[in-house]
């Protein structure tokens, strides 16, 4: 009798467990993260005014997501615009840009980067990656606004969308920039190859007349002479005579600046560009337009536009 009774015991207790898990399991994929462990600050949160946080979506397992913390402020008149970044070298990871994502979110957008979030302090890995990533972060995010069950439903602005990434992943943004819910593209440190298929594995192979398909304003970011692929993405800019276009060089060479604190100088163009197409932010615009534009007077980058004022 005694052990009858310390079997139902136990019985009872493995249900209250059972039960509990069950309950946090759900109350996870309802909150839209997975587990405490899988949500990071990165550095300090960034310099916007919503501090950012790194997470995985127990939906989109396949990517990385950058957000304000507090979701609070953001509704019907504050919405989130949408960034779909791909890495540099095709990486399924964002190991390398997770300071400049992260700044980038502590502004007001929602930055989701292709591949799993990175261990802490990972350095290179996570496979290959393709293109269709890039839209697939966009589909996820738009189908977060709609889901009542989200902590993003009805905070994310569906009209404003960029794709954008660094070396193989400015590749991957031009492939998905044509797609019509696109309203701007930043490609960094990348540029058409003059043979399709000349790079590495998993490269997109695309051919110089793809830029006739563009058609939003489109910003390159390039490293200046030593940068790799400054000589594709400054080919890129002269062809390029259809669509509002910028280009700004910052002799760092191919890696730029995303390792940096606060993902650097490249953290603070990209996110005036990103305000001013996705936010429509005019005083941030003024980095890109005037005669001379404010970039132009900084010791740092050289620059050069079309079809903007």
């Amino acid at each position: 009798m005694i052990l009858i009774n310390k079997l139902f015991r136990a019985c009872i207790l493995l249900l209250i467990v059972s039960a509990l898990g069950m309950h946090l399991t759900a109350s996870a994929r309802q909150s839209g993260i997975v587990e405490a462990n899988v949500v990071r600050t990165v550095e300090d949160g960034g310099t916007g005014q919503y501090s950012a946080i790194m997470y995985t979506d127990a939906s989109l397992l396949t990517h990385t997501v950058f957000s304000p913390k507090n979701l609070d402020a953001f509704g019907a008149g504050n919405k989130l615009p949408i960034i779909a970044w791909g890495n540099g070298a095709c990486a399924n990871s964002p190991w390398e840009h997770v300071n400049f994502l992260s700044e980038v979110a502590s502004h007001g957008f929602l930055v989701i980067a292709i591949g799993p979030m990175p261990n802490e302090g990972q350095e290179h890995g996570g496979g290959r990656s393709v293109a269709s990533q890039l839209t697939d972060a966009i589909d996820w995010a738009i189908a977060q606004n709609s889901n009542s069950e989200s902590l993003l439903y009805n905070k994310v602005d569906v009209s404003k969308i960029s794709v954008s990434g660094m070396s193989c992943g400015g590749l991957q943004a031009l492939e998905a920039a044509p797609d019509p819910r696109i309203t701007t593209a930043i490609i960094c440190n990348s540029g058409i190859l003059p043979s399709p298929g000349g790079g590495m594995p998993g490269m997109p192979a695309l051919a110089k007349d793809h830029l006739e398909k563009l058609h939003t304003p489109t910003l390159y970011l390039l490293g200046g002479e030593s940068d790799i692929a400054y000589n594709n993405g400054m080919d890129d800019f002269k062809r390029i005579n259809h669509v509002p276009v910028f280009v700004a060089n910052m002799d760092v060479g191919h890696g730029g600046t995303y390792r940096q604190p606060h993902g650097g100088e490249f953290a603070i163009v990209a996110t005036a560009w990103y305000k001013w197409q996705l936010k429509g932010d005019k005083e941030a615009g003024k980095m890109f337009t005037g005669n001379p534009c404010l970039l132009s007077k900084s010791d740092v980058w050289t620059v050069d536009k079309k079809n903007l004022p």
